[in-house]
């Protein structure tokens, strides 16, 4: 098999990417068995000549040494030999009980699955509700306001990222990334996952995917229970030996896969009274901006914006401002998606942004978060819980205490006014949004750094900083607050048969780091014990 990097292909370029390849090796289109795209990333530094720059592997039926040959010393073409899969292997210890995995999120759900493909039988405990029954009451706390405390944007089936752009993006470089890839779409993602630079699968169809991993974990063997919310752990000696269901229903147990989500602030706390080590951690908070699609589109694609080949165009955007130390950055940039209600708790105003699989909405939306350090909210490692909850109580109440959230134009924030009700785009958060200065719900060293940072941005993105830009708080579930401290074989370095896992156990960001680690964690596990 030969491997081809580094092919650039204009987008415009409508020939068949068999014929492009051999006309890249100097052979017949005929001699091309079989062209499997490993990468596909957009290059648009050219406005005027956009690219998609493709790493493959060819199968061809002549002679693969004489064909490297022809092409003397290209260094973008080598041969390759296909790698054989991962072999598992076992521990000498024998589990009394099934393991349990407790979280439906992407970690959770990927380790009860590796571990159900495997024969251990997992208990997979969600406090939430299925993804059919979450989706209805989040749909409603969007609608009327009506806010559902055990069932919304953070807790379910499939965790927050269920309502968001379905970004698989990762800095993370795991060789069981493909491994991941292949899980979600077989549960009926879209193909492309596997090789674009940015994949995407949208909300819409990840709800789906979500379902069908549950089903195939049911058909392995093992066990999914949502609204059963573990309430308490038994440890005894340092060793686990079960867990409180609801507070009142034991499951024994001697290990858990525990990937709890970054919003379940009353796990953190139960786990620190268990005497499980916790310790704070970095996060941001800030607001979501919102642009006309097409500004962003034009911004980063010239004069092909709109082109079908492209789509709605994304960003990232970074400032430091060497004065204070601090850095504002895009975050879960959304292309042609809507800014959504994430709160979790009673009395708390929570901004998060979704797009369906087609980006259509017409609308850009993205956080703008600065950094925050654990000395800025406390001495204790759950200080960056309270200090979270101070600024969502506060939009909550500057929205009018009934879940609407608080928007200001970036021209009313840059020139210390507020009120405007005249945006670029019309608001996207639901129940409903309310004019106020965002100073009111922020603390003083993020709206100093956001108000640096806009003019940067908006050199960066001409229009970015458009006055008519609409900014909505407040975005505050960046990340978890605090990290369950684990050792390099994924086990609490205080409770044995604990492996805190994704990133509710701040070891990951995102969906598909999250989904590494649950699929880490099981392999952990695996090399411990083997199936009892």
């Amino acid at each position: 098999m030969l491997r081809i990097t580094n092919f650039r292909i204009p987008v415009t370029d409508e020939t068949s990417i068999e014929k492009l390849t051999a006309r890249r090796l100097g052979l017949p289109v005929e001699s091309i068995d079989d062209v499997y795209i490993v990468r596909r990333a957009i290059d648009a530094r050219r406005k005027n000549n956009i690219s998609f720059v493709y790493s493959l592997h060819v199968k061809i039926n002549s002679a693969e040494g004489a064909a490297l040959a022809r092409l003397g010393n290209d260094k973008d073409v080598v041969q390759v030999v296909e790698p054989a899969p991962e072999a598992v292997v076992f521990g000498q210890k024998t589990l009394k009980h099934p393991p349990v995995v407790v979280g439906a999120g992407p970690a959770g759900l990927l380790a009860a699955l590796v571990l159900a493909q495997n024969g251990y039988r997992p208990l997979l405990l969600e406090r939430g509700r299925d993804v059919d029954r979450r989706a209805q009451d989040v749909r409603r706390f969007w609608q009327t306001g009506q806010f559902d405390p055990h069932s919304n944007v953070q807790f379910g089936e499939g965790g927050a990222g269920t309502f968001s752009d379905g970004k698989l993006t990762t800095r993370v470089n795991d060789p069981r990334m493909q491994q991941v890839l292949t899980v979600l779409v077989e549960a009926g993602a879209p193909p492309e996952i596997k090789y674009q630079h940015k994949p995407h699968v949208g909300t819409d169809l990840l709800r789906q995917v979500v379902k069908n991993i549950r089903h195939r974990i049911i058909e392995l063997g093992g066990t999914v229970e949502f609204e059963a919310t573990v309430t308490d752990v038994v440890i005894n000696g340092g060793k686990l030996e079960g867990v409180i269901i609801n507070g009142d229903r034991s499951i024994a147990c001697e290990t858990v896969l525990f990937g709890p989500g970054h919003s379940a602030r009353d796990t953190y706390r139960m786990l620190y009274d268990r005497g499980v080590a916790i310790e704070a951690k970095p996060f941001a908070i800030g607001v979501r901006i919102e642009h006309p699609q097409e500004l962003i589109n034009r911004a980063q694609y010239g004069v092909l914006a709109g082109h079908p080949k492209l789509g709605a165009a994304d960003y990232a955007l970074v400032y430091h401002d060497k004065e204070s130390s601090r850095t504002a950055y895009s975050f879960c940039m959304c292309p042609g998606g809507l800014v959504v209600a994430g709160a979790s708790e009673e009395g708390g105003v929570v901004t998060n942004g979704m797009s369906l699989h087609a980006r259509a909405s017409g609308i850009a939306n993205s956080a703008l978060v600065v950094n925050v350090n654990p000395a800025d909210c406390g001495d204790h490692p759950l200080s960056g819980i309270e200090f979270q909850r101070r600024y969502e109580a506060l939009a909550f109440e500057a929205g009018g205490r009934n879940y609407f959230a608080p928007v200001q134009s970036v021209g009313d924030f840059l020139s210390g006014k507020s009120g405007s009700m005249e945006f670029a785009t019309e608001p996207t958060y639901g129940p409903g949004v309310a004019a106020v200065d965002l100073r009111q719900c922020l603390p003083d060293f993020v709206t100093d750094t956001l108000t640096k940072a806009l003019p940067e941005f908006g050199r960066k993105i001409r229009g970015f900083d458009h006055p008519g830009a609409r900014m909505t708080g407040v975005e505050t579930r960046t990340s978890a607050p605090v990290r369950i401290v684990r050792s390099d074989n994924f086990e609490s370095i205080t409770t044995q048969g604990f492996y805190p896992i994704g990133e509710g156990a701040g070891y990951a960001g995102g969906i598909m780091s999250a989904a590494l680690d649950g699929v880490n964690g099981a392999m952990a596990l695996m090399n411990e014990y083997k199936p009892g």
